[in-house]
């Protein structure tokens, strides 16, 4: 699979909670690079971060731009985060059902057509803004 069909494939899995296809794009040994936070490794981390986000979080990105370097090992994506917060994760504000909106991106190295690392940010202050003004 060539590097922009990847990151396009796991978005779609993404938007449709679809965490056996997320995991079977990603190498064994993933790193994943929480926003302002720490790095997790492998598949069973990552797939306890998704079960997290699916508790607290119901979130569809929309407006997804990817791109890749030429050689192939490295990509990025944009996109909008469109979401609600379901349930309070540890540390954050009371969950109350607020929604938001906010930009978010990604930085992925690509090894043996899978996803070795996946790098997640976005301005959490915007969204501690949004969800504390919707309480």
């Amino acid at each position: 699979m060539n590097p922009l069909d990847l990151i396009r494939a796991y978005y779609d899995a993404f938007n449709r909670r679809d965490h056996v296809a997320m995991l079977a794009l990603m190498t064994d040994d993933v790193v994943h690079d929480l926003n302002q936070g720490d790095r997790e490794k492998g598949r069973d981390a990552f797939r306890a971060f998704l079960a997290r986000m699916d508790r607290c979080y119901g979130e569809r990105l929309e407006d997804i731009v990817a791109m890749a370097s030429d050689d192939g090992s490295r990509a990025a994506a944009e996109y909008m985060v469109h979401g609600t917060y379901q349930s309070t994760d540890e540390g954050l504000p009371e969950a109350t059902g607020q929604r938001y909106v906010l930009a978010g991106g990604a930085f992925f190295e690509i090894r043996g057509g899978r996803i070795a690392r996946v790098s997640n940010y976005y301005n959490l202050a915007d969204w501690l803004a949004q969800v504390s003004a919707g309480c």
